[in-house]
């Protein structure tokens, strides 16, 4: 399953690699890839929604809902 989210206060290829990081500790997440001139999150796995959202936005960010 791919979920798609917006996630804004990401500035930089740094803020890119902390959300990816961050994603991909979870236990459910295959992969995660973010691009900051979008605000897009692409993640693979079987995480639902609401655990991806929550983990972003512990690590400082915005998910748009």
């Amino acid at each position: 399953m791919t979920t798609e989210l917006t996630v804004e206060g990401m500035s930089c290829s740094g803020c890119e690699q902390t959300v990816e990081s961050t994603l991909e500790e979870l236990d459910d997440v295959e992969n995660a890839a973010a691009d900051n001139e979008s605000n897009q999150v692409r993640v693979s796995g079987n995480a639902d929604t609401d655990t991806i959202a929550q983990a972003i936005e512990n690590a400082g960010y915005t998910v748009k809902r």
